[in-house]
């Protein structure tokens, strides 16, 4: 089945879009030898082949007459015509740096399955039948999630490690703030003990000179009713 010019220009022109859709976050924030992070989605146009594919598809741009086209795998075939601009990317699935993709090729009515990991393909089968290609997709999305799958747990290891860092370090914040808080009252204790002790010094002091001068008192109180007495003496008794 051949499809028009222009269909085929609006379907490279859709392919093209979410191309540079995937790639622009990415892009800005990683090198191409940097792995993405778990989670994270490297742009298909900055995924690259093995070595080997990659000098197949640099052969086969440069003209290299040892490299007929049939000579080429199918990684440095799929590479080359991504550059071309040529492929549409239907599905895209991602685990961790694993991912997997399913291309269809209109002009040929071919799919292209691949396999990938960080930013480089790793498999790619080439198939006319659209069921097979689904059926090739559906395993390699399975063989993502297990390869990714102690990927994912670093990860998650690597927050909770990170979590109960900052656990630790608040922790000690507040133990610190504690130990501060506890010198202080017992610092203070100390002092207050010392008070009191103080204070219960002199009031037993000034106890003893308040019974001192009780008894002096009642002894004066004494002399005077004495003296008041022998002063009177002989004297009417005031009624």
């Amino acid at each position: 089945m051949t499809y028009p010019p222009i269909v085929r220009r609006a379907a490279l022109l859709t392919a093209s879009c979410a191309l540079l859709q995937h790639a622009g976050f990415v892009l800005a924030m990683q090198t191409d030898e940097a792995a993405p992070l778990a989670g994270t989605r490297p742009a298909i146009s900055a995924l690259t082949p093995q070595p080997d594919a990659a000098a197949a598809v640099s052969g086969a741009a440069l003209g290299s007459p040892d490299m007929a086209p049939d000579a080429q795998g199918n990684v440095a075939e799929l590479m080359r015509m991504i550059q071309g601009e040529k492929l549409s990317e239907l599905r895209t699935t991602y685990n961790g740096s694993y991912g997997a993709s399913l291309f269809f090729y209109p002009d040929e009515m071919a799919y292209y399955v691949a396999l990938f990991q960080d930013k480089h393909f790793w498999r790619v089968i080439k198939s006319g039948d659209a069921e097979r290609a689904e059926a090739i997709y559906t395993g390699f999305v399975q063989q993502t999630a297990q390869l990714a799958a102690v990927e994912i747990r670093r990860t998650q290891l690597q927050a909770q490690k990170a979590r109960i860092q900052d656990v630790i370090a608040l922790s000690e914040d507040r133990a610190k703030r504690l130990q501060a808080d506890l010198n202080v009252a017992r610092t203070q204790q100390a002092r207050v003990n010392d008070y009191q002790r103080q204070t219960q010094s002199e009031a037993a002091v000034l106890s003893a000179e308040k019974e001192r001068a009780q008894a002096q008192l009642r002894q004066v109180q004494s002399e005077v009713t004495q003296l008041q007495r022998q002063t009177e003496f002989g004297l009417p008794i005031q009624k």
